[in-house]
Formats: structure tokens, C-alpha cells, sequence
């Protein structure tokens, strides 16, 4: 039986200048990843990989993800190979629509999001791949493009997606795909068969997003959680108590993940909240560890 793997992210809003740190001391924990994130106007998502990679000796990095409409399929292709030679077999690349309202924002909102989607994860890979490239598409054009020093493992590239059509696009075009936080496990059940429908096969990761908080006082808890999933679930069109989380006594935490992970999640990526997120990511693992070899596929 396949475990769950267990990742944390590095939340958007604490600073940049904490992720070396961080991400150390992540890694010493035991966890199996460590997630980057790429929103207009926080953190760039490639440069917070590389500062990651580079603190660390063993987890596996992703960036949780780079917006298409910002990103030149050429560029980010050599910005990824870059960071996947130096450190091979430790990188995952989430590529997504970016949020429309913040594409707007800076003059990038894409005629047909679908489609440059579409065309930069598949000219992405094909780039990682060591392929020359030529497409004349619908929002990306690429005359005969190929990289110098493709990596030698490549990275799996993955998509960000949420909505059905997009989630069948990624059953067809890339290696896995980013589930954002507040899904639970009938959402993944529902995941899969669209991407499935899109031609995924068994092996097309599912990396599942969940907001964390750890602890006994439920009260504490609620209130530390209380402003994500209000927003998110907003974002989301479903109420609050639809949201899903990873939270409560870490046994609680820990039960949590075996339910996205019986529902089809290959690995589960905390957002934590609330104070010491360290301290609760140690708890958790602590938890699964407990109980690891029964959790999974």
C-alpha cells in the first residue's frame, strides 16, 4: 500500500526572509514536502523554490502555482530545467489560470484561459523533455524552441484547476493536479472522474491543499480558522461549514488525512494557521506516523 505523502506550505504571508529557516526545520520534522506559493504581489514562486532546494538536502518542492498569463512557456521551461538539474528529482511544477481579477490587474488576462493553459503546460513539458518545439496556438506561439540543458529527471508538471473543464484539461495534459484548500474527500471523488474523463490514467497525481490548525482547544482552533474559510469558502461558493480542514487534537488532524487519502489524494499539504505552525506540523506527523502504514492507496 502507497502512503500519503504529507507536505507543508510556506503560507504566502510570512516573509520571504523565513523560508530558509523554515523549510530546514520542516525537513528535520520528516515531512515529505515543502509547497511554495506564487499570488500578484507576495512571493515569485520560482525564486522561493530555489530558496528551498537550496536550504534543504531531501524533500521534494513545489511550486503552487506559477499563473500561465504571467509566464512565457519558454522562460519559465528554462527557469524550471534550471532548478531541476541542480536539484534533480526534488521539483514539482503547478501551473495554473492565475486568478483573473489579478491578471486584469497587470494587463495579462488571457482571451482563452483554457486554452493557455493548455498550450503552456504542453509546451512546458515538451521543453523538459528535451523536444524542439514549434506551436502556433490559440494564446502561445514557439518557433522551433528547445533547451540547451534539459533537465535529466524531469519534473512532473501539474496543474492548478478548479473548476470541471478545467480539471478535464488536466487529466489530459498534465502529470497531476493541484486541488485547492477547502475540498474534502467527495470532491476528490469527483476530481478524479474528471480528470479521468479527461484521459487520465492511475498515475496522475492528485496533491491536495488543506488549511491546518492543531490543537486541543476547539475554540481557539475555530477562531484561528475562522477568516480562511470564510473567504475561501466565499471564493468557493459553498458555506463555511462545507469547508474542508485538517484540524482539531492532531489524532483528529491525523484522521483527517486518512479520509482525503482513502478518497484519492497522493499527497496532503497543510496550510497552517494559528500560532508555531512548526509545533503543529511536528504534532501531525507525530500523529500519522502512528498510524502511516494504514493510510493511503
Amino acid at each position: 500500500m502507497t502512503n500519503v505523502r504529507i507536505g507543508v506550505m510556506y503560507d504566502r504571508d510570512w516573509a520571504p526572509e523565513g523560508l530558509p529557516g523554515f523549510a530546514r526545520e520542516a525537513e528535520a520534522l520528516g515531512v515529505d514536502d515543502l509547497w511554495v506559493v506564487e499570488d500578484l504581489g507576495w512571493n515569485g514562486g520560482v525564486s522561493a523554490a530555489a530558496v528551498a532546494l537550496g536550504a534543504t538536502d531531501r524533500i521534494r518542492v513545489g511550486i503552487g502555482i506559477a499563473p500561465a498569463p504571467l509566464r512565457s512557456p519558454a522562460l519559465l521551461a528554462m527557469e524550471l530545467a534550471t532548478l531541476a538539474r541542480v536539484f534533480p528529482g526534488r521539483l514539482v511544477a503547478g501551473i495554473g489560470h492565475g486568478v483573473q481579477e489579478w491578471m486584469a490587474q497587470v494587463g495579462a488576462a488571457a482571451r482563452s484561459p483554457l486554452a493557455l493553459l493548455e498550450e503552456t503546460i504542453t509546451s512546458v513539458r515538451a521543453l523538459l523533455r528535451g523536444e524542439r518545439v514549434e506551436l502556433a496556438g490559440r494564446e502561445v506561439r514557439l518557433d522551433g524552441v528547445e533547451l540547451t540543458h534539459p533537465p535529466v529527471v524531469v519534473p512532473p508538471v501539474v496543474a492548478g484547476v478548479v473548476r470541471a473543464r478545467s480539471l478535464e484539461l488536466s487529466g489530459r495534459v498534465a502529470d497531476g493536479t493541484v486541488i485547492t484548500e477547502g475540498h474534502g474527500p467527495r470532491d476528490l471523488e469527483h476530481a478524479r472522474a474528471l480528470t479521468g474523463k479527461g484521459g487520465a490514467t492511475s498515475d496522475h497525481a492528485l496533491i491536495v491543499f488543506a488549511f491546518t490548525c492543531v490543537g486541543d482547544d476547539s475554540d481557539a482552533v475555530a477562531e484561528a480558522l475562522r477568516p480562511h474559510i470564510e473567504g475561501h469558502g466565499a471564493w468557493l461558493g459553498r458555506p463555511p461549514h462545507e469547508v474542508f480542514t485538517v484540524s482539531g487534537p492532531a489524532s483528529g488532524a491525523a484522521e483527517h488525512i486518512r479520509e482525503l487519502a482513502t478518497a484519492g489524494a497522493d499527497t496532503v499539504v497543510l496550510r497552517i494557521t494559528g500560532p508555531d505552525p512548526l509545533r503543529q506540523l511536528k504534532a501531525v506527523l507525530e500523529a500519522v506516523g502512528q498510524q502511516k502504514p494504514a493510510i493511503g492507496r
